[in-house]
C-alpha cells in the first residue's frame, strides 16, 4: 500500500514539473471560472460574415481566430528566447512594415484598390521585408552582442514611421474579395482561415525541428555560447537565424493582419502584439534566459493569453487596462520561473518528503 502511495506521488510530482503543465493548468482555470461566472461564454452558433457565408461564431471562434496570430509570432519568438537568451519587442512595428510592404506590391500608390500583382508575390515581398528586418536585429544581438531587448528597441521605435513612409504616408486598400480570405473566413469553410494558418506554420515548425538539428543547436548555444563554439557550433550564425526565423513568423501575420482590414492603420495595427507572443513564451514554461526550450507550449500558451483577453473583454473590461492584467501574469511567471524560486520549492518538496518517510 505504501509503494502504490510513494508510486501516485511520483507520478503526480512528474506532472508538475512537466513544462507543458503550466499553460494547461492556466487554460483550465481560464475554462472553469469562464464556466462558473457566464456558461454561455462557450456557445458557438451560425453566423453571418459580411461577404454573407455562413461561418462559426463565438467566444471560442475569437480565440482560435486572434490566438492562432499570437501562436505563429510565438514559434518564431520562443527560438530567439532559446537561442539569445532576450525577446524582440519590434515584432509589432515589423508586423507594420511587412503590411505596408505587400499593400504597396499588390495596389502601389494612388491605386483604386485593385490587384497590380498576384497576392503571392506581395507576401513574398513581405517575407523579404519581415526577413531583412530580422537579420538587422540578429546582426545587432548576435555580432554586436547587444542585449535583444535594447538591439530591437531600434525598429519598435521606427518600425511604424519605416511603415508609414513604404506607402508615402497614405492608406492603401485592396478591393479584392479573395484577400480577405487569409483574414476572415474562406467561403464555403465555417473555421476562421488564420487557425488553418497557424496549424500550416507549427507543422512545418515541428517537422524543421524534428528533422534537422536548430532545436538541439539552438538549446545548446542558450544553455553555454562559448561551450557550444568550442564543441563546433557556430554559436553568432544560430542566433542571427532565429531572428530570420522570427521575420518570416512575422510576415504571415503582417498578411493576417492586413487581410482582415483589407488596409493598414500604421499606429494601431498588431499594436502591443509583441507582449502577448514573450508572455506566450513565459506562459509555456521557457526558461526567458534561454536554453531549454518547447514550442508547443508556446503555442498552446498562446491561444491561452488570448483566452485571457477574450475572457476580459467578456466581463468589459477597458481595452486600455488590459496590458496590465497581462503585466501581472508576466510578472507571477517570471517570478516562479525564477532559481531562487524553484530551488526553495525544490527544497521545501525535499523536506516534506523527509517528513514523510520519517512519519
Amino acid at each position: 500500500m505504501a509503494d502504490k502511495k510513494k508510486t501516485m506521488g511520483s507520478g503526480v510530482t512528474a506532472i508538475f514539473r512537466k513544462q507543458i503543465f503550466i499553460p494547461i493548468a492556466a487554460l483550465l482555470l481560464l475554462a472553469v471560472f469562464n464556466l462558473i461566472m457566464d456558461p454561455s461564454f462557450f456557445e458557438i452558433s451560425f453566423g453571418y460574415n459580411s461577404a454573407g457565408h455562413p461561418v462559426l461564431t463565438g467566444n471560442l471562434m475569437t480565440i482560435l481566430d486572434y490566438g492562432s496570430e499570437v501562436a505563429i509570432l510565438a514559434i518564431g519568438m520562443t527560438l530567439v528566447t532559446a537561442a539569445s537568451g532576450g525577446q524582440d519587442i519590434s515584432v509589432g512595428a515589423v508586423v507594420a512594415i511587412a503590411g505596408s510592404v505587400i499593400l504597396r506590391v499588390l495596389v502601389g500608390l494612388g491605386g483604386d484598390g485593385t490587384l497590380q500583382a498576384p497576392i503571392i508575390v506581395g507576401f513574398l515581398a513581405a517575407c523579404g521585408a519581415a526577413m531583412l528586418c530580422g537579420a538587422f536585429n540578429g546582426v545587432l544581438v548576435a555580432v554586436f552582442k547587444i542585449q535583444p531587448m535594447v538591439a530591437t528597441l531600434i525598429l519598435y521605435t521606427a518600425g511604424r514611421s519605416i511603415a508609414a513612409w513604404i506607402n508615402n504616408n497614405e492608406l492603401p486598400s485592396v478591393t479584392d474579395e479573395t484577400f480577405t480570405y487569409f483574414g476572415g473566413f474562406i467561403p464555403g469553410i465555417p473555421v476562421p482561415t488564420p487557425f488553418f494558418i497557424a496549424v500550416v506554420c507549427i507543422v512545418i515548425a515541428l517537422l524543421v525541428l524534428k528533422f534537422t538539428n536548430l532545436g538541439l543547436y539552438t538549446q545548446a548555444v542558450g544553455i553555454n555560447a562559448e561551450s557550444s563554439r568550442l564543441n563546433g557550433l557556430n554559436p553568432t550564425f544560430i542566433k542571427w537565424l532565429t531572428f530570420v526565423i522570427l521575420g518570416l513568423c512575422v510576415a504571415v501575420v503582417g498578411l493576417i493582419k492586413t487581410s482582415r482590414l483589407s488596409t493598414i492603420n500604421y499606429s494601431v495595427i498588431a499594436k502591443d502584439i509583441e507582449m502577448d507572443a514573450i508572455l506566450a513564451v513565459a506562459l509555456g514554461g521557457n526558461v526567458l534566459s534561454g536554453g531549454k526550450f518547447n514550442i508547443m507550449a508556446s503555442i498552446l500558451g498562446a491561444y491561452v493569453i488570448q483566452f485571457l483577453t477574450t475572457t476580459l473583454y467578456k466581463f468589459q473590461v477597458s481595452s486600455d487596462a488590459l496590458p496590465a492584467y497581462k503585466a501581472v501574469v508576466v510578472i507571477v511567471l517570471v517570478v516562479i520561473s525564477a532559481p531562487a524560486v524553484k530551488e526553495k520549492i525544490a527544497a521545501w518538496g525535499k523536506k516534506v518528503k523527509a517528513q514523510k518517510g520519517d512519519a
